[in-house]
């Protein structure tokens, strides 16, 4: 399983440990694996390591040596250091755990199109993990029967769903927030907002209520995703004033609510996204959760409640080294996306999940995104073995470069219609206008007037597309598969080489999140140890991890 090593030189010990009857000494690598129990690092006369439970302590500092020599074991080890428990429910906030009734602080993000599933959002629930349902770029009658899906099969349990900036599909954020509000889903993520909208600060409004105390609270809790600080202000500042006063003016909301909506942030829980698959600004972790821990800080000075919006990281999170790392940052929680689309219960394909395990670290791309394409907005996706990368960039440079699909020169639309249409562009115009006429009819009434948008839609048919082929598995169009990914796929599969979780059909997302919780503990452990002047080297393979005795559905206490 491991080896450990003393520190070189001289060591102060703590005290002394005597043996007794119910003593426990086990070696140190044990012990370490043992992370829901405390023990006492001890160094023999021959400087080998080990730990114990029980016994009897003496504290006295002393300056030892490893060669110093003792006659008997009954004359007591001298104590290197402190090994405290590390729960997997011990990462992160306490009040997390409290707030979402989870038994730890490890979320799954939304994954769009339904990639988290209503059967990977059910497993998680089951966990004990708190995940939210996909519901970008669906439609909300879909959105609303995956709603009802999750309530009847995990009543009770933590689940969300998302709920996507979509600029060019106003009417579904606006249906999808006013069915989140209707269904009283207990948690909604915010994500790939640039400002806030009507729809977000009226579920948030709508959303709030009062405890016995008169005190307002979150009946709908609002967990918001950002990378930039001028966003993350906006989610840590009260909702905008112009906002409250249209929506109460409407009647959408009470005056009461009106008032509770003044002294509370537009999100109770807000996550730093870092450099993740799909929408990101590719920042660094390292920079930004301490950035948007001072920014809550400096907020809460004049909101008070802002002090309560615990902070999340995410982006880069496919290993328990990278996890520790994001709680020793001073993170409240965690959360996962891209080495979850991997997972058997996704809403992906088999042939994509193929694809995510040959992946490594340096495999993506950054591309055009479908929703924000007339923007310039880019996401994160996989570059290996699929050509979708170059050929959205090329659609978004044509774009930008003409003004109407009639101003594309006849060679070059050949070329689209050969190579990444395979059909003509006035047969995927057909098929556009009959996806919006159902979907946001504004659309198509805007391109009849403005032929540079009518191409935006027609270059936004393949960009869309793209991901439904990648989730249905079409071996056609493999080549054109979408695929949102982040570097933390690659060093997933890094971490799991060689061992049962390199096999794509043996990654179940529970199994996942109990070896990378239990392997976050061990990290944070041994850098415990390191900083007492002990240095360990375990073995870093994924440790399987039963559910029925895991830690990491343990008790919070």
């Amino acid at each position: 399983m491991g080896n450990q090593r003393a520190a070189t030189g001289p060591q102060s010990s703590i005290g002394t440990w005597y043996p007794s009857t119910d003593s426990i000494r086990v070696p140190l690598f044990e012990a370490i694996e043992d992370v829901a129990n405390s023990w006492v690092v001890l160094r023999d006369s021959s400087g080998e390591l080990s730990a114990s439970r029980g016994g009897n302590i003496e504290f006295s500092p002393v300056e030892v040596t490893p060669s110093a020599a003792r006659p008997s074991d009954n004359e007591g080890f001298p104590i290197i250091c402190w090994l405290p428990q590390c729960r997997p429910s011990s990462l992160g906030s306490r009040d997390f755990l409290r707030d979402h009734g989870v038994r730890n602080c490890y979320v799954a993000g939304s994954m769009a199109n339904g990639i988290a599933s209503v059967e990977f959002v059910s497993a998680l629930a089951r966990e004990g993990c708190l995940s939210f349902y996909g519901s970008a770029g669906q439609s909300p009658a879909v959105v609303s029967a995956a709603v009802q899906r999750l309530k009847e099969t995990v009543p009770g349990r933590p689940w969300g769903c998302n709920l996507i900036h979509s600029p060019a599909e106003p009417t579904s954020e606006d249906e999808i927030s006013r069915m989140l509000v209707r269904e009283q889903v207990s948690c909604v993520e915010a994500s790939a907002y640039l400002d806030v909208t009507a729809p977000l600060v009226r579920l948030r409004i709508q959303g709030l209520s009062e405890d016995g105390s008169g005190r307002p609270f979150a009946r709908i809790r609002v967990m918001a995703k950002a990378s930039r600080l001028e966003v993350a202000r906006r989610f840590l500042s009260a909702p905008p004033e112009a906002l409250v006063t249209q929506l109460l003016n409407s009647g959408e909301i009470s005056s009461q609510q009106a008032q509770w909506a003044r002294r509370l942030p537009l999100c109770d829980d807000l996550t730093a996204e870092a450099d993740s698959g799909g929408h990101t600004d590719n920042r660094p972790m390292a920079t930004l959760v301490p950035a948007f821990g001072r920014l809550r800080d400096e907020i809460a000075r004049d909101l008070a409640a802002t002090r309560y919006v615990k902070i999340g990281a995410a982006g880069g999170l496919g290993t328990p080294d990278s996890i520790a790392s994001a709680f020793a940052l001073g993170a409240d929680y965690v959360l996962i996306g891209s080495v979850h689309q991997a997972c058997i219960e996704s809403g992906s394909s088999d042939p994509v999940r193929q694809m995510l395990a040959e992946t490594g670290p340096a495999d993506v791309i950054m591309a055009p995104a479908s929703d924000m394409f007339e923007l310039g907005v880019h996401l994160q996706v996989l570059r290996r073995g699929t050509l979708f990368g170059p050929r959205a960039k090329r659609l978004l440079e044509l774009y930008r470069n003409h003004r109407s699909i009639d101003e594309i020169p006849a060679s070059e639309k050949q070329r689209l219609e050969k190579d990444i249409f395979r059909m003509s562009l006035d047969d995927v115009w057909q098929l556009t206008q009959q996806f919006f006429i159902e979907r946001e009819p504004a659309q198509i009434e805007k391109a009849v007037d403005d032929p540079h948008h009518q191409m935006a839609l027609i270059f936004r048919w393949y960009l869309g597309k793209s991901s439904d082929w990648a989730n249905s598995g079409d071996p056609e169009r493999q080549l054109d598969y979408q695929v949102w990914c982040g570097p933390a796929m690659g060093a997933f599969n890094e971490w799991t080489k060689g061992t049962w979780l390199a096999d794509p059909a043996a990654r179940c997302v529970g199994d996942i999140s109990r070896a990378l919780m239990h392997g976050a503990a061990l990290s944070t452990r041994r850098e415990s140890l390191r900083r007492q002047g002990v240095s360990v080297a375990l073995d870093p393979s994924p440790r399987r991890i039963a559910a029925s005795c895991s830690t990491l559905l343990g008790t919070t206490t």
